[in-house]
């Protein structure tokens, strides 16, 4: 296993840390979860060495307004700024840090029942708007793809088409009469906003596509996701791309070529369908220094410090 050293430094191979005393390797410790608060303190033993921060508090199910009002107050340090929210953040003079591009967003497509038909998952392929999705729901942030990796790690991506094309849908609908779908979306109102579009382009493609809420009895036929791009190194990006896609084999490819060859074959399944690349932005406050942006977009708290503001 070539990709091991890469595969053991993926996030689903952390050593956790919890209130019953394992202490875990990353630079902070849990100390409790109590009304809906999060509360981290520095790790004196990270082989690391010690952040520079003393403790976290972490205070999750707010909603991004109140968020950016804790923010404009004092009382938060650093806070999300959804894609689609960009613009606005910067119209409000918030001090924002961008990723690049790496959360991928797609759409998952059940290969049983129904759809156990790969010509129904191409239909439904050929039917989704990305444009629509990028220009109406997420306001021209990110990248449209209709491949797994972006075009930054590998220069293929243009060889997958991203345009709709709806007549060719019809024809690989063939006039078929499939019973209802469901769509649910993992996420908060702007990913149901887009759940919402996608279903109205299937609807104009034939299919009749009703959008449920995520985590139902049953399992939705169809998914709206996001997966993180983990890694800046193609294959190992790929390989946890396809793993979070339920594909547990193991990318042994390394040139463009090849990993373009992996990616050619699964994606002309249509079991997951790419949408759109968008970034992970944060607000961040007066008295944030040095704080970076890891591959995936998420903040790196071991090296940021705090300066009190006179």
């Amino acid at each position: 296993m070539p990709n091991l050293p890469a595969l053991l430094a993926g996030d689903e191979y952390l050593i956790a840390n919890d209130p019953g005393g394992n202490i875990g390797t990353g630079p902070f410790q849990l100390n409790g979860f109590k009304d809906a608060v999060l509360t981290l303190s520095a790790n004196d033993n990270c082989w690391q060495g010690r952040p520079f921060v003393d403790s976290v508090e972490i205070r999750v199910h707010r909603s991004i307004r109140d968020q950016w009002l804790d923010i404009s107050v004092g009382s938060a340090d650093l806070v999300d700024v959804p894609a689609e929210q960009l613009r606005k953040a910067h119209e409000q003079r918030l001090t924002v840090l961008q990723s690049p591009p790496v959360l991928l967003l797609a759409l998952s497509v059940s290969s049983s029942g129904t759809l156990g038909n790969p010509d129904l998952r191409a239909a439904i392929a050929l039917a989704v708007d990305r444009g629509a999705l990028s220009n109406v729901i997420f306001q021209k942030q990110g990248e449209v793809t209709a491949s797994l990796l972006p075009g930054t790690l590998t220069g293929y991506s243009f060889l997958f088409p991203a345009e709709r094309d709806l007549n060719k849908s019809h024809e690989k609908h063939g006039g078929l009469t499939p019973p209802p779908l469901t769509l649910a979306a993992e996420g908060g109102s702007t990913m149901q906003l887009a759940a919402q579009r996608i279903a109205l382009n299937l609807r104009e493609a034939g299919f009749n596509v009703r959008v449920v809420a995520a985590g139902g009895a049953q399992p939705a036929d169809l998914a709206l996701r996001t997966l993180p791009l983990a890694s800046s190194q193609p294959r190992t990006a790929l390989e946890s791309i396809l793993r979070g896609a339920d594909v547990q084999t193991p990318v042994l490819e390394q040139t463009p070529d090849g990993l373009f060859r992996v990616e050619r074959e699964f994606l002309d399944a249509h079991t997951l369908i790419p949408l759109l690349y968008l970034p992970r932005a944060y607000a961040v406050g007066g008295r944030v220094r040095d704080l970076r942006l890891s591959t995936d977009g998420t903040p790196l708290l071991a090296g940021a410090a705090l300066q009190d503001t006179p």
